[in-house]
């Protein structure tokens, strides 16, 4: 399985991201977190990013594809990947498609988790964090059992200075403008599935999980079936039909030859009938003719007599 994931801030991309990982085995891959591994790491990708940060710049697409490039390659990405936070616009959509192509691991779905405006201010304006234990709670959807209190550790909540309505409008005005335009890139492509961001988390999983088992196996498996399609050993059925049909040709002639003979041993046994049948009448006039000849001596020797 190969999937990007789209969505706004506060779409719930991170908590589905999450379970998806638990559920199918394989690695979220998220742009931020392989930059910042690379930069602790200090390889050579790292290096670059670092020298681009410490600048004030972006970091390049050249520099973040090179890294989830390297991320791939890994053992445990090996059976698919989840990307989040990547690409964001088109231009980085084509050139990650470029490079999946060149890597024979081409995206399955472009999965978007879809949630209206209004909910995602509502998700984002009402977000408190625990300042001891990081859990997280929401005023308006999930708020704790005592105001400003964690519900785990009992630690102070926090509100982030950046969760305000004009900060988070301008966000998702960001979002819209540079990365709601990758919905139609991938719906053209046949790619786009879309799930409503809205319910219960596990609503929602649920209904991902439908989306992701309908996707269709991909390249690899199709192109491992067409190669065994083209083996000979896909002849076999058709040997196996022939010796079939043989051996039923066979046992029909069979049948035939028995029948043959059993009507050859009607016929003769009819003859050895119809001759005994025969010589008895034969045997049964002569006895008659014996008695007759007799009858007619009598007579004669009784007329002498007389």
């Amino acid at each position: 399985m190969r999937i990007v994931l789209i969505g706004a801030p506060g779409g719930g991309k991170g908590t589905q991201a999450k379970l998806l990982v638990d559920k199918y085995g394989i690695p979220q891959i998220s742009t931020g977190d392989s930059l910042r591994a690379a930069v602790k790491a200090g390889s050579p990708l790292g290096v670059k990013a670092k020298q681009a940060m410490d600048a004030g710049q972006l970091v390049s697409d050249d520099i973040v594809l090179g890294m989830i490039k390297e991320r791939l390659a890994e053992s445990d990405a090996q059976n698919g990947f989840i990307l989040d936070g990547f690409p964001r616009n088109i231009p980085q959509a084509e050139a990650l498609d470029s490079m999946l192509d060149d890597e024979d691991k081409p995206l399955q779905a472009g999965l978007l988790i879809d949630v209206e405006f209004n909910i995602l201010m509502q998700r984002l304006t009402g977000r408190r964090t625990c300042g001891s234990c990081g859990q997280m709670f929401n005023i308006h959807t999930s708020p704790p059992r005592i105001e400003g209190r964690c519900d785990k550790c009992g630690g102070g909540l926090e509100h982030r200075a950046d969760d305000n309505e004009e900060t988070i409008g301008n966000r998702l005005k960001v979002y819209e403008a540079e990365t709601a335009p990758l919905v139609d890139y991938f719906r053209k492509q046949g790619k786009l599935r879309t799930v409503r961001g809205v319910g219960e988390v596990e609503s929602i999983f649920s209904a991902i999980q439908r989306v992701l088992n309908s996707l269709p196996s991909g390249i690899a498996a199709a192109k491992e079936a067409s190669d065994l399609a083209a083996e000979p050993v896909a002849e076999a059925p058709a040997k196996t039909i022939a010796k079939k049909t043989t051996k039923k040709k066979k046992a029909t002639k069979k049948k035939a030859t028995s029948k043959k003979k059993t009507a050859k041993k009607k016929k003769t046994t009819k003859k050895k009938t119809s001759s005994k049948k025969k010589v008895a009448k034969k045997k049964t006039k002569k006895k008659v003719a014996k008695k007759k000849a007799k009858k007619k001596a009598k007579k004669k020797s009784f007329r002498k007599k007389r």
